[in-house]
């Protein structure tokens, strides 16, 4: 009975993310409201931690703005202003949790990259 109840209160799914994983480089295309008009931007980074729990299912992205400042930024998996979520390039992680990207500067931010097999 319950269980009946959270599921109808549950938000619908976003069918615009795909599968993500931690490591992966993508593209979070987001819809911004700045007064009366709309707009798209895009927030491009590397996805550090990724929580699959129904209705609170997030994910992580962080990137590297100007002056190597680090932005980290959690959007919701059912979220109805994310447009569109483009996944560039995998990369090869032995953990679920990327936190240790943070400590990192430059080239020590890379990631191995997954190699695609036929």
């Amino acid at each position: 009975m319950s269980d009946e109840i959270l599921r109808s209160v549950e938000a619908p799914i976003n069918e615009n993310i795909p599968d993500l994983r931690p490591g992966d480089v993508v593209s979070v295309h987001v819809r911004i409201k700045e007064g009366n008009r709309e707009r798209i931007q895009e927030f491009r980074g590397t996805v550090i931690r990724n929580r699959k729990n129904g209705n609170n299912a997030n994910f992580t992205v962080r990137r590297v703005a100007s002056n190597g400042i680090g932005v980290e930024r959690t959007f919701l998996h059912r979220s109805p202003r994310i447009e569109k979520v483009v996944v560039e390039r995998s990369s090869h992680v032995r953990r679920a949790n990327l936190y240790f990207l943070r400590d990192r500067v430059g080239k020590a931010t890379r990631l191995k990259q997954k190699i695609k097999r036929k």
